[in-house]
């Protein structure tokens, strides 16, 4: 579901991120697609928005909120004043997670200043989140509405508005108010292909400009201040032009702005009749000299000039007046703009290039800034030897006193304070008036996929591939140590149960065992994996570390006794899974002390060792059990005690969670899991903080961008898990404090972690509204409880009694609720669930054995609700799709003489009989006959089905000798197919 705030100024509950739903359950092809409520909500929305501004003359924009949802919600924005935003009092108890605090942020994208003096605060992105941050008073506030990860945004002249964009699918542009964080308009569909690329407000706040990100870039002005959806003007753009990936607005004309690519600046100017824009051309030979790759332009304080900065250390200066050229042969603008001198600044390559006031400023790989005059002569510059390529410069809003105490200075213009932001993800304050430069922030470089939160202090550990390991104190966010390493980046890590030890797993193979405070070694690195660590867990008591690695190898690690102190030595390792490996996990051996370890794997085998019986190099393995027969296992842990049987949890790619007992490995139950758009990739059950209910468990899971919570016991309610967006471009890890109360999460490639306060009462609210008994799970099926679904299924269940009565009886019939456990896969296909026999037996065992660790007696017959619990579990949870099909065509089958993927008849049948669940030829003859329409032999008739010859005519006649996807589906199954798709199964049958 789409993730929104509302489209208006002042809406009063524009801040908490919405929950996302799951998509909604389906069986036997009855599954409904969630566009049309996305759509829905997106024209809601809108209809929000057009909801006209009025424009009094005291207001920052010259308007104000006539209509919104909430009385008094318009003075957010109306009254807002400087500094508001931290005032909030932002209630967020209606929501089972709340980000409360973000690390790490975006170094491709501006870090802009929104001081006042001697304020500190700041703004910038966090993957899909703005991030205004009051260094000083050590207080976050973020802006939330982005499902996709920002890809740009700019601040107006004043500080008060900013304006965000991002790309993907559906994506929008939102503008907030940063005095009182008020999301205050939202433009949907602006660029529907690929989002925005490049974004700019004008000086006089008014107008936005767009470039798109797709293949053919469209450059669009918008009114945001109007309600209207649409552009004032736009125009696409060639894609000679290049990858047009800058835009800026002249500060001194709203009707102007210019944008670049590596090789290609483009002047615009635009009225309400349309856009026009002029693209002069600049190569080396046009001066004789090396001109470099293009990196940002700004227009010249004398409005007459333009200037860009390159990749060789020159500023292009751009005019209308060019000495090769008349003046009365010059074309008006933009067409008449012409390059006509190349500067040579420097050596170093000039990264960001900026206007203020009366000076010219630029920006370096070294770490400089130097201003210049208009007349580009050198004023002064600032530099340190910490500071590295410079991504971008923000000055302070508020103009201070020139410094006194630099008597007969030539410089009135350094009259503010600035920060400096750099590509490795470094923030420096710069102090003009004494040229000092005050660290603010340095993040990771690279992905962060490596997290663990400490088992008894409010401690968490942040790896990343840069080689950054930072601790951090979460409750007052309070840096605590950090460590760099040179080597290798940091894969995993993990605390050990006493807190004694940090263990962390590298992408070179290697792994340290480190000091939980002081993050020095405890003894030497180990490097026994030649590929990167992905696991790494403590057993319960200490004495054993196990990892996992990209190898499909576990290694295991003993704390051992030497020279009267303890330390690591190496045990065994051993290649114990074909494909990669899903989750390592320690326990505890029923009735001893003793650890337990399992592996699971992508190949579907779980994998016990016996760590009492390992000896040096020899890892013994007790058991392996293979677990799916065709979904694949993707994470696991231990589950709660909640009955006198003794269950692991696993959760797979096809939306399913399953208990399995612990002793036996024998699947005890299937359930359908949370559905957020992508299956579960990690679990952990949440620690019980002290006022929690004894008897009431949770689970946390993280999807591909989600993280959620989950009732337990799990029983298939979609309303007992809520999901929240946390790292759309993919969740790497998350760890859960020790007491329960927050979660967690690392965005990888997006170099951030993300701290979730957990409020378990949201969603036992949640789910208590979601319905009781089988409320939810009717809501699952087609109609619901009054629906056409229901009643077919309700004959089928009570046509079974008859059957089993006897059709044609005359004696007085007995009407039950139940019907016998054999009867259940005869139901379930006649309302078009299809398992396998594997499945079938799964279902007749879960609920014989229901209730077999508690009374001892097995179940022999189910009811109504029962098997609707039962059904809506087991049934595939997005329905079976023609990609599935055509994907089993791709392995199975070949390409035949017209490019088509075919499976020739007679593998077909050879498959059938031979491969998986193997079929007889009785069996697959009377699978045929009933599949198209033929029926039994009867006396006289001339076709005998049950005789292999009478077979081998049935299927020449009716089965083709090669079939495509869409004959098996539509001629052999007699499913229905998507029109198109059915089209074009026509055309090619006609041909």
């Amino acid at each position: 579901m789409r993730q929104f705030l509302p489209a208006f100024p002042g809406a009063a509950v524009a801040q908490p991120v919405l929950p996302v739903r799951p998509l909604p359950g389906n069986g036997g092809g009855r599954g409904r697609e969630t566009r049309g409520s996305l759509c829905r909500e997106k024209k809601a929305a809108r209809r929000d928005s057009e909801k006209t501004p009025s424009c009094p003359r005291s207001s920052p924009l010259g308007y104000r909120e006539r209509h919104t949802q909430h009385k008094g919600s318009a003075s957010l924005v109306w009254g807002a004043a400087p500094g508001m935003v931290f005032g909030r009092n932002r209630d967020r108890s209606l929501y089972p997670l709340d980000l409360t605090w973000v690390f790490g942020y975006n170094s491709s994208l501006a870090v802009h200043s929104l001081m006042d003096g001697e304020d500190w605060v700041f703004l910038y992105v966090s993957s899909h989140t703005v991030v205004i941050h009051d260094i000083l008073r050590n207080k976050q506030f973020h802006l939330q509405g982005h499902t996709n990860v920002i890809s740009c945004l700019c601040v107006s002249e004043n500080k008060r508005w900013i304006a965000t964009a991002d790309r993907g699918p559906d994506a929008l542009i939102m503008v907030w108010d940063s005095y009182s964080g008020v999301l205050v308009r939202t433009i949907f569909e602006s660029h529907s292909e690929d989002g925005v690329c490049a974004i700019d407000i004008s000086q006089d706040a008014k107008y936005l400009v767009t470039i798109s990100a797709a293949a053919v870039q469209e450059v669009c002005v918008w009114r945001w201040t109007l309600p209207t959806e649409n552009a004032i003007c736009s125009i696409e753009l060639k894609p000679e032009f290049g990858y047009q990936d800058y835009v800026i607005f002249n500060p001194q004309n709203p009707h102007e702005f210019l944008s670049n690519s590596k090789t290609q600046m483009i002047f615009y100017l635009w009225d309400d009749s349309g856009l026009q824009y002029g693209a002069p051309l600049l190569s080396n030979q046009t001066f004789k000299c090396l001109v470099g790759q293009f990196n940002q332009s700004v227009f010249h304080f004398n409005n007459t000039q333009a200037l860009t900065c390159t990749s060789a250390g020159k500023l292009v200066v751009w005019d209308m007046d060019n000495p090769r050229t008349l003046p009365e042969d010059l074309p008006p603008k933009p067409h008449g703009i012409t390059a006509t001198k190349v500067v040579p600044m420097q050596e170093e390559s000039l990264t960001v290039l900026k206007v203020l006031d009366s000076c010219i400023i630029t920006g370096d790989v070294k770490g400089q800034v130097k201003f210049y005059d208009g007349q580009l002569r050198l004023l002064t510059i600032y530099s340190h030897d910490e500071v590295g390529p410079i991504q971008s410069i923000s000055f302070s809003k508020i103009l201070r006193d020139p410094p006194s105490a630099l008597p007969g200075s030539n410089c009135p213009f350094l009259t503010r304070n600035f920060i400096l932001s750099t590509s490795d993800a470094t923030t420096f304050h710069v102090a003009t008036d004494n040229t000092n430069f005050e660290r603010i922030m340095q993040e990771a470089k690279k992905a962060v996929n490596a997290i663990a939160c400490h088992p008894q202090e409010p401690f968490v550990a942040v790896g990343s591939h840069c080689g950054l390991l930072k601790v951090w104190e979460y409750k007052q966010t309070q840096y605590i140590a950090s460590r760099i390493f040179t080597e290798a980046g940091i894969q995993c890590l993990s605390y050990d149960p006493e807190g004694c030890f940090l263990a962390a797993g590298f992408t070179d193979g290697s792994v340290y065992i480190l000091d939980a405070i002081s993050l020095q070694s405890s003894c030497e690195a180990f490097q026994f994996s030649q590929s990167p660590v992905t696991h790494i867990s403590f057993s319960h008591d200490s004495k054993y570390l196990a990892t996992a690695d990209e190898n499909y190898s576990v290694i295991v690690y003993k704390r051992v006794l030497q020279n009267g102190s303890r330390c690591w030595e190496h045990l065994a390792g051993l290649d114990s899974h074909y494909k990669p490996i899903r989750g390592i996990l320690f326990g505890v051996h029923p009735g001893s002390n003793e650890p337990r370890l399992l592996s699971l794997g992508e190949d579907r085998q779980l994998v016990e060792y016996d760590l009492t019986s390992s000896i040096k190099d020899h890892l013994v393995v007790t058991h392996r059990d293979r677990l799916e027969q065709a979904a694949v296992p993707l994470c696991l842990t231990w589950y709660p005690q909640l009955s006198t049987e003794s269950f692991f949890l696993t959760a797979n790619n096809c939306y399913k969670m399953k208990l399995y007992n612990t002793m036996t490995k024998v699947c005890r139950k299937t359930l359908l899991g949370p559905t957020y758009g992508s299956p579960l990739e990690k679990i952990q059950i949440l620690p019980r903080t002290s006022s929690a209910d004894p008897q009431q468990h949770y689970l946390v899971f993280i999807t591909k961008d989600k993280v959620g919570l989950q009732m337990l016991p799990v029983d298939g309610n979609p309303h007992k898990s809520s999901a929240f967006i946390c790292h759309p471009d993919g969740a790497s890890d998350f760890a859960i404090s020790h007491d329960g109360r927050y979660v967690f999460t690392a965005g990888g490639k997006e170099r951030t972690l993300m701290k979730w306060k957990v409020n378990l009462d949201a969603l036992d609210a949640a789910a208590f509204l979601g319905g009781e008994d089988l409320i939810p799970f009717y809501r699952l099926l087609d109609g619901g409880r009054e629906g056409k679904f229901f009643r077919e299924l309700e004959d089928y269940f009570y046509y079974v009694q008859l059957c089993r009565q006897g059709i044609d009886t005359l004696e007085k019939r007995q009407v039950s609720t139940h019907i016998p456990l054999e009867e259940i896969p005869s139901v379930m296909r006649a309302i078009g669930f299809y398992p396998s026999e594997e499945e079938i037996e799964e279902m007749i065992n879960e609920v014989k054995f229901s209730k077999y660790a508690d009374t001892g007696e097995e179940v022999t017959k189910i009811n109504l609700g029962d098997f609707i619990k039962l059904y809506t579990n087991h049934r595939p949870a997005l329905g079976l799709s023609m990609k599935t099909i055509q994907r089993a065509f791709q392995v199975l089958g070949y390409d035949n003489k017209k490019g088509d993927r075919v499976i020739d008849r007679g593998d077909f049948l050879s498959l059938l009989q031979r491969r998986g669940e193997q079929m007889t030829e009785d069996e697959l003859a009377e699978c045929l006959t009933t599949l198209l329409c033929r029926r039994p032999r009867e006396e006289g008739s001339e076709l005998d089905t049950c005789d292999p010859t009478g077979a081998a005519a049935l299927t020449e006649e009716e089965i083709p000798a090669e079939i495509t996807p869409e004959i098996f589906v539509a001629d052999i199954l007699g499913l229905p197919i998507a029109e198109q798709e059915e089209k074009n199964r026509r055309k090619k049958k006609n041909l």
